[in-house]
């Protein structure tokens, strides 16, 4: 398998799949939808759909039904990083080479097309819960406890909170497991929801997914000091400007970077316990350790 191939193949499924959930253009929130469908389409690995995606398949699921919730839970993680971006949050310009939403739009107009994409993330899904039943209202549980206020945002709370001030590597797995695992944990679990999976198989999924945000987060902090610029789409040493703590400021990049490799095998190592169709979820998982943006 052409890892590189399979994976834009993939990506441009889901972005046609956005394509037809966004909101349509037009009457007196044409402004509002403006924002969101440009937040949505500047970009990006769409990795937490993909997951997913996979992981329904996996399991032996209906993809076609889980198309809803992939839409969904990319609006969900882009509604955070438009909301990140803002002056009284990391205050960025641009992200993946284009201007942020903020910057773009007005800070008003970013904090709102944050707003509405989370809550259209949920009327989406919860018009699918109508139709599909238990199945999908166990994904859209998953999803909007790793989104909320135990999870995704508690994480962006104690960044926030830690920020500028001296901290510890416990506190900052706190960070990194809520901020960004949560979100990786909730793809592969509400996937596997959604094809009917068991509890003790959501558990070991949400340990796959633990271990994919930990090393995809400290891989992140390694680009932010290292990485080209052109590539990652916005200006190097964010973290250091913006006074972040990160593991490379605590630990080094040689030992975050032994971090990725661990955390990366230890994931793969669980998603080998499972049986049915994996060979691209696990390359995917892999090559997370090595990429360069």
């Amino acid at each position: 398998m052409n890892l590189k191939a399979e994976q834009k193949k993939k990506t441009e499924e889901i972005n046609q799949i956005l394509l037809d959930y966004l909101p349509k253009e037009g009457g007196r929130e044409a402004t509002l939808c403006a924002a969101m469908n440009y937040s949505v389409s500047v970009g990006g690995k769409r990795l937490r759909p993909m997951l997913l995606l996979e992981s329904c398949k996996m399991f032996g699921g209906d993809v076609e039904a889980a198309k809803p919730f992939a839409a969904a839970l990319e609006m969900i993680h882009t509604y955070s990083l438009v909301h990140d971006d803002l002056p009284a949050m990391d205050n960025d310009r641009y992200r993946r080479g284009q201007l942020t939403t903020h910057a773009k739009f007005g800070h008003a107009m970013g904090i709102l097309a944050g707003d509405g994409l989370l809550n259209y993330a949920f009327e989406i899904m919860s018009e699918a819960v109508c139709v599909q039943g238990a199945n999908a209202a166990k994904a859209m549980a998953i999803l909007a406890k790793k989104a909320g206020v135990r999870g995704m945002i508690a994480g962006q709370t104690v960044d926030l909170e830690l920020t500028g001030h001296a901290t510890t590597t416990e506190l900052l797995d706190y960070v990194n497991e809520r901020k960004t695992a949560a979100l990786l944990e909730a793809s592969l679990m509400a996937g596997a929801a959604l094809a009917g999976a068991d509890e003790q198989t959501l558990s070991v999924l949400e340990q796959v997914g633990h271990f994919v945000g930990l090393a995809f987060q400290i891989k992140d902090d390694i680009l932010d000091v290292t990485g080209d610029e052109a590539m990652l789409g916005k200006p190097l040493h964010s973290d250091e400007k913006n006074e972040k703590n990160t593991y490379v400021s605590l630990i080094g990049i040689e030992r975050s970077n032994e971090l990725v490799s661990e955390y990366s095998n230890r994931a793969v190592t669980l998603l080998e316990s499972f049986e049915g169709p994996k060979e691209f979820l696990t390359k995917l998982l892999m090559s997370l350790a090595g990429r360069e943006y």
